[in-house]
């Protein structure tokens, strides 16, 4: 991953959701700010209040506060915030890493924000538009927030290139992450000019991820 004054600096966006230590994002962060990498993270905001006009407001806050490349790193509802923030930030971006977005337009599963409570707070309709920047969408085979389907149709529209990630579920500690390896080389590709992509070791906890497509 390229280092130095010119390396990009790591922009983590979070989902719908609080703090969580063994999230792959929050030992991410971590592990970057250990090796002395340039890394921020938008604070997660939780569920008691939705609102997306203030989660964009934090990106557009954290994004501004970097200086030089900016490469961001978002998953669930953080892909659709970098999608709302998109249309109205004027903050350039080198590239983004959006993993696993959720389908806000279908009814999630219970214990999630319903379709009433999302278009309250401003999500709905989701931004469909051609995101400004490169951008890589981690999709997921089986995840019980988005059909795969409706997530490649979601990255076509974005103009994202995509990346099958197999049967990962919503990439998250519920679906045995923790530690998710392959978030380096996808963040290395976007950070690097070219953008080839270099392949990552399989996570040790999930075998079934498969079917990587160069970026």
């Amino acid at each position: 991953m390229p280092v130095g004054p010119d390396a990009p600096t790591i922009l983590v966006v979070p989902g719908l959701r609080d703090h969580v230590a063994q999230h792959w994002q929050t030992l991410l962060a971590a592990r970057f700010q250990q090796q002395r990498r340039a890394v921020r993270s938008v604070t997660p905001m939780g569920r008691d209040d939705l609102s997306c006009a203030a989660r964009v407001e934090a990106i557009e806050r954290e994004a501004r506060a970097i200086d030089g490349p900016l490469v961001i790193v978002a998953h669930s509802g953080g892909c659709i915030t970098v999608a709302h923030w998109a249309r109205h930030t004027r903050r350039a971006v080198h590239g983004a890493l959006l993993a696993t977005p959720p389908d806000f337009e279908t009814p999630m599963p219970e214990g999630y924000p319903s379709l009433d409570a999302l278009a309250a707070a401003g999500w709905l309709p989701v931004p469909r538009e051609r995101l400004p920047f490169r951008s890589v969408v981690a999709v997921s085979r089986d995840d019980p927030l988005a059909s795969a389907q409706r997530v490649l149709s979601l990255a076509n529209q974005w103009g994202s290139e995509c990346v099958d990630l197999g049967a990962v579920g919503h990439l998250n500690p519920a679906s045995g992450y923790g530690e998710w390896p392959r978030a380096d080389a996808l963040i290395e590709a976007l950070s690097r000019p070219a953008g080839k992509f270099v392949p990552a070791p399989q996570n040790s906890k999930r075998t079934a991820i498969v079917g990587d497509h160069a970026i």
